[in-house]
């Protein structure tokens, strides 16, 4: 702390504050440093670790519709640095309690402005503040990071929602997407790409996202100059809507403004966040996004349940053995609702079909389906129900519907097919959350934008897609490569906040025998890779997204399944190279977890378990069979003793994985 002023002093020396050029600002650890540079003409930071320079020297404005350019021929009224050293209590998140260390530097300028800048051991992250009295309109943010070197980057590109003229058409869009591997240079120029993205400097790795994204639109990020550099791109506000889209759930913007928010005078604006690693497995244990979000506004957050959830949509309701017609009917749901308490699973979804079709209204339900009943019968066993809900349907009336179903004894809501992250969507969101958590009912976001950490202002908030998830299964090319995207999300999209994958596949294939069929999906990859997903990927509500009939007949694995937690006290990671393989431990109370996939290779990883300490450990292991690389449900279980020296070797096939349950003897 006394180097940082120190820094700020000797460059402000002789003249006072308002002179200074140059600030200095290093992490805790002194590793990573941030470098603020006040211009006649601008504002720039450029970022380095070790020495090395990550981001080059890079601009930074607001631009405000009376024709101010918050950044631009600044002055600087005054500079303060801190440090911090706090820890925030995160009740269903990785780890229970997470480590806010950092310094600070905050620049306020005349025009009452000023920029917040923090370096962590772990990343660096910058936001304007505004202190004006009246409404103000932003009508563009610049943001352009440059980077020393054509680095090497990985980017999911926007699907091309074919609503607007030139880069709009992008702002209509479901955020799933595999990643583009191509030099900065290369980055499209007339194609948007949503974060979060990676960028290889080799001696380290930097994840590019944002948090707590609040009043103001996400940001994409694309190349128009053909340079070393991204530029930050934001959908401009709504001026008309239109109701439609998928099964008319949905509001397609036909014009917009010129501006991109229009917002309170006195705020803070969302993070611009770089997560930075030496080692590849740091991204994969991450705590920037959760730590940068505004606190929690939920005062009693006891009744919010995390869980795992028998999903219907998946398997198609394809149900075998019984002696009724399987599918969006009472008797389908109580079967499901059966096999969840038989297995200890918390909640039954119903997916779409409840509600009458292209009405958008939740109040309408199918005449095949008794919603008081199924709650009613759920409570008997100890399962709650949870409903999906399109967009508009849920937009149109808020309250009520929240109000009506959370009497009914509804426990929550999987809302879908937003499709854009405009400042609409984003004050939204925060509506959505406050009026669900007011009656007291959890949601998991889907057809949406990467969480940005609305999970810790509103806990309730669970889960959250923006993911290319295995649904994707049941359509895809045969050219899909989804193993090799398993082993790359851990690093980047997971760094932003839980992902509903909807992992589970109980038909699992060889990079040969994949298809897609969508009334008995199955997945790439092993029958092992399916079990090591719920402990690798974040998802406080899970899903099991195959057929109850399937899972009842592998007890093995759905009973390691539906004991896998949801949230947990500690996470580690242990090994990894994005795109290759990845393994993670997660603890919860005084049993460990530990999941590792690989990519389409073959690979034998040995695993150091020195974090267990003392004693004497046994474990169950899951691991791929023999034959795994010809018939990917091969799986062999078994028990193993954790040896002394706390390394266990374990092979896993193409495509493979493994999935261990750790107990202290």
């Amino acid at each position: 702390m006394k180097k940082l002023l120190l820094t700020l002093l000797l460059f402000s020396a002789g003249t006072g504050i308002s002179a200074a050029k140059t600030y200095d600002l290093k992490s805790p650890d002194g590793k990573i440093a941030v470098r603020v540079d006040v211009g006649a003409d601008a504002v720039s930071y450029s970022i380095s670790r070790d020495g090395k320079e990550l981001i080059a020297p890079s601009p930074l404005s607001l631009t405000l519709a009376d024709g101010r350019v918050l950044g631009r021929k600044a002055s600087v009224r005054k500079a303060s640095a801190k440090s911090v050293d706090e820890i925030i209590e995160a009740p269903f998140y990785k780890r229970s309690a997470v480590e806010d260390r950092y310094n600070s530097l905050t620049l306020t300028f005349k025009g009452d402005y000023g920029i917040d800048f923090r370096a962590y051991d772990d990343g660096a992250a910058y936001r304007f503040r505004t202190s004006m009295k009246d409404e103000i309109t932003v009508t563009d943010e610049l943001v352009d990071i440059r980077f020393p070197e054509d680095f090497t980057t990985l980017v999911p590109y926007a699907r091309d929602g074919k609503k607007e003229p030139g880069l709009a058409r992008y702002y209509f869009n479901s955020f799933e997407n595999t990643y583009s591997t191509q030099p900065v240079s290369k980055v499209a120029d007339d194609r948007l790409a949503f974060l979060p993205i990676l960028a290889d400097a080799g001696t380290a790795k930097i994840v590019i996202t944002e948090a707590d994204l609040e009043d103001y639109p996400g940001m994409y990020l694309y190349n128009p100059t053909g340079g070393k550099a991204l530029r930050g791109n934001f959908a401009p506000y709504p001026a008309k809507e239109v109701q439609g889209g998928h099964n008319e759930l949905q509001l397609l913007v036909t014009e917009r403004e010129d501006f991109i928010a229009r917002t309170s005078g006195t705020r803070t604006f969302p993070w611009r966040v770089f997560a930075i690693a030496g080692r590849d497995i740091q991204l994969a244990d991450n705590d920037m996004v959760y730590r940068l979000a505004a606190p929690s506004r939920v005062e009693d957050v006891s009744w919010i349940k995390p869980g795992k959830v028998a999903w219907d949509w998946w398997n198609t309701w394809n149900l075998y053995g019984v002696d009724f017609k399987s599918g969006i009917n009472n008797e389908t749901y109580k079967y499901y609702i059966d096999f969840a308490a038989d297995h200890g699973i918390e909640y039954v979804i119903l997916d779409e079909g409840w509600a009458v079709n292209k009405k958008a209204d939740l109040f309408q339900v199918v005449p095949e389906i008794d919603l008081p009943e199924l709650v009613a019968y759920g409570k008997e066993r100890g399962v709650g129900i949870v409903l999906w809900a399109g967009f508009y349907a849920t937009e149109r009336d808020l309250e009520r519907v929240c109000k009506h179903y959370s009497e009914m004894g509804i426990k929550g809501f999987k809302v879908d097919f937003l499709d854009r992250d405009d400042q609409k969507i984003a004050d939204f969101t925060y509506r959505l959350a406050e009026t669900a958590a007011k009656y007291r009912l959890f949601l998991d976001m889907h057809g949406y934008h990467k969480p940005a950490g609305i999970q810790r202002t509103y806990p309730n908030v669970l889960n959250f897609e923006g993911v290319f998830g295995l649904e994707q299964m049941k359509w895809t090319s045969e050219k899909t490569d989804m193993v090799t995207y398993d082993v790359t999300i851990p690093f980047i999209r997971m760094l932003a906040g839980p992902m509903d994958y909807t992992q589970g596949a109980m038909r699992n294939a060889t990079r040969r025998n994949f298809r897609a069929v969508g009334s008995e999906a199955m997945s790439q990859g092993t029958r092992c890779r399916q079990l090591a997903e719920y402990v690798i990927f974040e998802s406080p509500f899970n899903m099991l997204c195959d057929s109850p009939s399937n899972y009842m007949r592998e007890p093995e694995c759905t009973e390691f399944i539906a004991s896998v937690p949801t949230t947990w006290d500690e996470t580690v990671g242990l090994d990894g190279r994005v795109g290759e393989y990845v393994s993670i431990a997660r603890r919860k109370g005084d049993t460990w977890y530990v999941g590792g996939m690989t990519d389409w290779n073959a690979r034998t990883l040995t695993i150091d378990l020195g974090f267990l300490g003392e004693g004497a450990y046994t474990a169950e292991l899951f691991r791929d069979g023999v034959n795994a690389d010809k018939a990917a449900r091969d799986y062999k279980r078994e028990s193993v003793e954790i040896p002394a020296d706390r390394k266990l070797t374990v092979k896993m096939a193409p495509g493979g994985g493994f999935a261990l349950k750790v107990s202290r003897k």
